[in-house]
């Protein structure tokens, strides 16, 4: 017996409301970089940085307002002791911290958030493959 109750319906209809469905929010991977530097940088090591500055260049950080800056310079006294001293109640605070600003794909589905990746042009070649053409009809030009 697989389970209990009647069978799944095919005309399942939910009838619960989405109510943060118009709060929906859509970021660009853009790479920019986003919000202000981090306070007293030279106090933490450079995983600290390199961790804050990622942040910085996050899609979603184009979404984000003071307070969740304020948050994040909050945490980076936290980030920098787990780099000196990994610790998992550390980790945790860290990480549930940063799952409410969207750290993590799932994260982003609960929050709502879509990430939108820029198209790439389809006329541009890539980068250094024009040079080879080039060279490469130079030397068939010069062996001739």
């Amino acid at each position: 017996m697989a389970g209990h109750g009647p069978p799944p319906s095919e005309n399942k209809r939910r009838r619960n409301k989405d109510e943060f469905e118009e709060q929906a929010v859509t970021v660009v991977a853009d790479g920019e970089l986003y919000g202000p530097e981090l306070p007293h940088a030279k106090l933490y090591g450079p995983q600290v940085r390199a961790w804050y500055e990622t942040w910085r260049r996050a899609p979603q950080a184009g979404a984000f307002v003071g307070t969740d800056w304020q948050r994040l310079h909050m945490l980076a006294p936290l980030v920098d002791e787990y780099y000196l001293e990994p610790s998992t109640k550390l980790l945790a605070e860290i990480r549930l911290n940063e799952s409410l600003l969207g750290a993590t794909h799932v994260d982003r589905l609960r929050g709502r958030i879509t990430v939108e990746h820029p198209k790439p042009t389809p006329e541009a070649a890539p980068a250094g493959v024009a040079d080879i053409k080039a060279a490469r009809r130079k030397r068939m030009s010069d062996a001739s």
